[in-house]
């Protein structure tokens, strides 16, 4: 009998645990756990980068010595006193802004066109995207055999007409533009893809009703498709916007930042800094002003975006 009550109570010793167990895993408590290794990653490559980067600009840390010296607001005041840095910021404007409409121009043309049912759409869409998958670093040396000096694909078609070659990417008027162009053919395939998840998910029925009301094409497009896509615009102009405003591995194939500092952007220069000059402290500074530059635009960009969203 007492061994009966024994086996009876851990019985119900046993259902009690499992049901509080079974509790925490319903509620989801438990599911928290796991947020730990990602919190412990993005600390590790992230947080703690970004507070030493913090630290690092109020010294004249050359990157390498052991030894170096706090001095505080100076690489700062020498920021704001560069006349390079204004060009520099504006050349990371220009790929910023530049390849997001570029870029969510032409992918939406693309997204509209390979919307149709046409029979080798699914082809169009893989040349299209594959640029995505290659190295920006090859792609821009894949571009640089076009539009080099010596033996370039484009300066060859120009010598047909001239007798001298053009000097392409020494051009300041130029080189920036071409770096634009580069970006913004490896990446439109993103936000044609953004475009026809966002065209495939409108109703057919919507279509069908302007139709029956009259409307044409460009009014469709206007009041059927662009205010429903607009989630898709979102995501693919923040991104897009992002992505060219730190601009590194095409600069650095094409040009280098060069002639001079003509095609240079926060990046590209923060990286000859360091490891050009062993101004670790300065490229510190170039950093975060890259990052607050990054961060204001983004936000900005992706609030107006959203408000329209809203208002659509």
């Amino acid at each position: 009998m007492a061994e009966s009550r024994t086996v009876l109570a851990q019985t119900r010793s046993g259902k009690k645990t499992e049901t509080t167990f079974g509790r925490l895993v319903r509620s989801g408590a438990l599911l928290n756990l796991l947020y730990i290794p990602a919190l412990l990653l993005f600390f590790i490559f992230i947080f703690y980068p970004f507070f030493k980067g913090i630290k690092i600009s109020f010294t004249n840390w050359d990157g390498y010595n052991q030894d170096y010296k706090w001095i505080g607001f100076t690489n700062y005041s020498r920021m704001f006193t560069d006349p390079e840095i204004l060009k520099v910021i504006r050349n990371t404007a220009i790929y910023g802004i530049g390849s997001a409409v570029f870029q969510n121009v032409i992918g939406l043309l693309y997204a509209l066109f390979l919307n149709l049912n046409i029979r080798t759409r699914g082809l169009v869409r893989t040349v299209i995207y594959l640029p995505v998958i290659i190295s920006s670093l090859i792609m821009g040396y894949i571009w640089y055999f076009f539009f080099q000096y010596q033996g370039g694909a484009i300066n060859d078609i120009i010598l047909l007409f001239h007798d001298q070659p053009s000097n392409l990417l020494g051009d300041p008027n130029l080189n920036v533009w071409i770096i634009t162009f580069v970006n913004t053919y490896q990446y439109l395939g993103i936000a044609m893809v953004l475009y026809l998840a966002g065209l495939q998910s409108i109703p057919r029925d919507y279509y069908e009703a302007a139709t029956i009301d009259g409307a044409g094409p460009l009014q469709r497009f206007a009041h059927v498709t662009w205010p429903l896509i607009a989630p898709a615009f979102t995501v693919s102009m923040v991104l897009n916007l992002i992505g060219g405003l730190k601009l590194f591995d095409v600069i650095v194939a094409l040009t280098n930042s060069g002639p001079g500092y003509a095609s240079a952007s926060l990046s590209s220069i923060m990286y000859l800094l360091y490891f050009g000059r062993e101004d670790a402290g300065y490229a510190a500074t170039i950093g975060i002003l890259m990052f607050i530059m990054i961060s204001i635009v983004s936000i900005t960009a992706l609030l107006f975006l959203r408000k329209r969203e809203v208002n659509a």
